[in-house]
C-alpha cells in the first residue's frame, strides 16, 4: 500500500507530472494556430468558447506541427535535459548533441510528439479536474453552492447526493494523479528508445573514443621516448662519471665535467618536453596538428647525451626533410640510441641516416653482447613505438640481430610530413 501510495503521490511521480504539465504548455502555440485554422469548419466558434469537437480538432492539427519542429537540431538536446531533470532517466541512456540522420530525427519527433500529445490532454485535465473536485468537496458545506446552479446542473440537490459528492470528488483526484503517474511512467521508459543514442550516434563516440585513445597513446609515446631516454643517457654519464673519479687517470676532471654538462643538457631538454606534456594531460587538451619537440636539428645534442661511445652521422640537407618526419625521425634515433645504452653494455652504438629524394632512411648498429638482453618488469614499448612511428607516417622499421650486431632500421617518405 505504502509502494502504490509512493508511487501516485510521490516526489519521482510529482515531477514526471509537471514534466506532463510542461508538454502541454508547449502545446498551446500549436493549439491555438489550430483554433484560428479550424473555426471556419465549425461555424467560426471563437477558441474560448468552442465546442469539445473543435478543442480536439485543433488539438489534432497542433501535433504534425509539433513533429515538424521536432526536426530542428535544438529539440533532442533541450529534450534530453528536461527528460534527464524531471522524468529521472539515466543520463548514460540518453544521446548528447543534436539529432543527426533520419533515424534520430524521426526518434525525437515521436519522442516530442508524445510529451507534447499527453502533456496536453493531461494540463486540461489538471485545469478542470481539481477546482471541480474542490467545488463537490465543499457542496455540503456551503449553502450559497447548494443554491447554485451547479446542483440543479448535475443533479444534486438532495443531501445524500451531496455528500455523495465528496467521496466522489476524492477518488476523481487519486485517479488524475494515478493516471499522471502512468502517463510519467510511460515516457521515462519510451525515453531511452526515443531519445537514446542511434546508430550514427554510437558510431560517433566510437569515433570519438578511437581519437582519445589514438591521443593518449601519442603522448605516452613523448613520456616513454622522452623521459627514457634522458633516464639511460645520464645513468651512463652518471656512471662513466663516477668510474674515472675512483681512477687516477690524467683527463679524467676534463670528462667528468663533460659528462656533467651533457647531463645537465639532457635533463634541462627533457625536463622542458615533460613540462609540455603534462600540461596537455591537465588541461584535458587534445593536441592538434603536431606537438612541438626536436628534430634533426638536435642530432649532436641528442648524440653528446648519449655518451662517447654513440657516433650520429648523415648525408643529404636534413634542413629540407618536413618537420613531422624531422620530428619523428629524431624519436626513432632516440629510441635507438636508449635501447643501446641499456643492452649494449656500454658497446659503440653508431647511427647514420641518408636522405633521398622520396625517403630518409635511418640504420643504427651496435655489437651483440653475446648474452640475453635484461627484461624490464612489464616488457620494454621502445621498439613498439617506432614501429608506430613510422607506420604513422606511411613507412616502415624493422629490429633484430643481422651479422653479429643488433641493427635497427626505417624508412620515412618524405610525404609522409604533409
Amino acid at each position: 500500500m505504502r509502494r502504490a501510495a509512493a508511487a501516485v503521490f510521490g516526489r519521482r511521480a510529482v515531477l514526471r507530472w509537471v514534466h506532463l504539465i510542461l508538454g502541454g504548455a508547449l502545446l498551446m502555440p500549436y493549439w491555438l494556430l489550430g483554433t484560428v485554422v479550424m473555426a471556419p469548419l465549425f461555424d467560426g466558434q471563437g477558441m474560448f468558447a468552442a465546442s469539445l469537437g473543435m478543442q480536439f480538432a485543433a488539438y489534432g492539427f497542433a501535433l504534425p506541427l509539433v513533429a515538424v519542429t521536432a526536426l530542428f537540431p535544438l529539440a533532442r538536446p533541450m529534450s534530453v535535459a528536461v527528460a534527464r531533470a524531471l522524468c529521472d532517466v539515466r543520463g548514460r541512456e540518453l544521446a548528447d548533441g543534436p539529432a543527426r540522420g533520419r533515424e534520430a530525427r524521426t526518434r525525437t519527433a515521436g519522442w516530442l510528439v508524445l510529451h507534447v500529445g499527453l502533456g496536453g490532454l493531461l494540463s486540461g485535465a489538471t485545469l478542470a479536474l481539481p477546482p471541480f473536485a474542490l467545488t463537490l468537496m465543499a457542496l455540503p458545506f456551503s449553502e450559497r453552492l447548494q443554491r447554485s446552479e451547479l446542483t440543479a446542473y448535475y443533479g444534486l440537490d438532495q443531501p445524500w447526493a451531496q455528500w455523495l459528492g465528496v467521496p466522489v470528488a476524492l477518488l476523481m483526484l487519486t485517479a488524475l494523479a494515478a493516471v499522471a503517474a502512468g502517463a510519467g511512467a510511460l515516457l521515462a521508459g519510451l525515453a531511452p528508445l526515443l531519445l537514446g543514442p542511434s546508430r550514427a550516434d554510437r558510431l560517433a563516440a566510437a569515433e570519438r573514443r578511437a581519437e582519445e585513445l589514438a591521443v593518449r597513446n601519442r603522448l605516452a609515446r613523448e613520456l616513454h621516448d622522452s623521459v627514457g631516454h634522458a633516464l639511460s643517457a645520464v645513468t651512463l654519464q652518471a656512471g662513466a662519471a663516477r668510474r674515472l673519479l675512483d681512477s687516477d687517470a690524467p683527463g679524467d676532471r676534463e670528462f667528468v665535467r663533460e659528462a656533467l654538462a651533457a647531463i645537465e643538457e639532457t635533463t634541462r631538454r627533457t625536463v622542458g618536453e615533460l613540462d609540455h606534456v603534462l600540461g596537455l594531460l591537465r588541461r584535458g587538451d587534445e593536441p592538434s596538428g603536431e606537438l612541438p619537440g626536436p628534430g634533426l636539428e638536435a642530432l649532436d645534442a641528442l648524440a653528446r647525451g648519449a655518451g662517447a661511445t654513440a657516433a650520429v652521422t648523415w648525408t643529404g640537407d636534413l634542413e629540407r626533410v618536413p618537420p613531422t618526419v624531422s620530428r619523428e625521425a629524431y624519436r626513432i634515433v632516440q629510441e635507438g640510441l636508449t635501447n643501446a645504452a641499456r643492452y649494449a653494455g656500454g658497446a659503440p652504438v653508431t647511427a647514420h641516416l641518408a636522405l633521398g629524394d622520396e625517403e630518409l632512411e635511418i640504420t643504427m648498429e651496435n655489437p651483440l653482447s653475446g648474452r640475453p638482453a635484461p627484461v624490464r618488469p612489464g616488457g620494454g614499448r621502445g621498439l613498439r613505438g617506432v614501429a608506430e612511428r613510422a607506420r604513422l607516417l606511411g613507412g616502415t622499421s624493422a629490429a633484430g640481430p643481422v651479422d653479429g650486431v643488433w641493427r635497427l632500421t626505417a624508412r620515412l617518405p618524405l610525404g609522409g610530413g604533409r
